[in-house]
């Protein structure tokens, strides 16, 4: 496929700077320009200012969170011409704090990930020589959260409250709960059920819609939530009798 110019509309915005604007940038892209290699391309071409934030380039890390024409993804695995637009429109990632152009702040959603206790322990998918258990078919990664960010910024909840525990921080606690390893599954459940915890969720679902790597953060609160509601009834029932 020959190379097609494409319109980029980005997003900008420089500390001390009265309001964000977009700056257009035409890119010649073909069959495998990604969304990033086309902001790299601006970069080096013309505007050396612009500012992004990415390292692997095959959706590993997660630095590359970017809002796509709209959209919560990874750059880096986004091809240009799949989107099927002349125009691309490229923005940060909402919910967070704008450092520069298309970086944010990852402090906040840090500090509240960080009050999980997490066991970072994985499992390979794709070791095939190792003996599965019966009843089991294959290992499964059992942590596959790449703490990118999309699905805080894809949450309709996070924009209207700052207090709000958020999908990535809520998924890792029901994971500490699924497998504890050493760790307190109830203070996991415990510190999830408040207000601005597992039931400020309003089941949107945007969280699991963006996430790129398969780790379903609605489901996972939906779990909590249920989990919570089964040992509420249980304590109920108990003090009955």
């Amino acid at each position: 496929m020959p190379e097609k110019d494409i319109q980029f509309k980005v997003f900008r915005y420089k500390q001390g700077q009265d309001a964000p604007v977009y700056d257009t940038f035409t890119v010649p892209c073909d069959e495998d320009t990604t969304v990033l290699v086309a902001l790299q391309a601006i970069r080096r071409d013309d505007d050396p200012s612009l500012t992004l934030r990415h390292s692997c380039h095959h959706a590993s890390c997660g630095t590359c969170g970017l809002r796509i024409n709209g959209q919560e993804e990874l750059g880096c695995v986004v091809r240009v011409l799949e989107l099927g637009t002349d125009t691309v429109v490229v923005e940060p990632m909402s919910n967070l704090p704008v450092i520069s152009d298309l970086v944010v702040s990852m402090v906040p959603f840090y500090g509240v990930l960080n009050e999980v206790e997490r066991p970072y322990i994985r499992q390979s998918e794709f070791m095939q020589q190792a003996d599965t258990p019966k009843g089991i078919e294959m290992y499964t990664r059992y942590e596959n959260c790449l703490e990118c960010g999309l699905c805080v910024s894809a949450c309709p909840i996070m924009g209207s409250d700052e207090a709000y525990q958020g999908p990535a921080a809520l998924a890792a606690a029901w994971r500490v709960f699924e497998e504890p390893r050493g760790n307190d599954p109830e203070a996991a459940l415990d510190w999830t059920d408040h207000a601005h915890g597992c039931w400020r969720c309003h089941v949107a679902y945007e969280c699991t819609e963006a996430c790129p790597s398969d780790v379903q953060p609605a489901e996972k609160i939906m779990s909590l939530r249920r989990e919570l509601t089964k040992r509420k009834l249980g304590r109920l029932f108990s003090f009955g009798r």
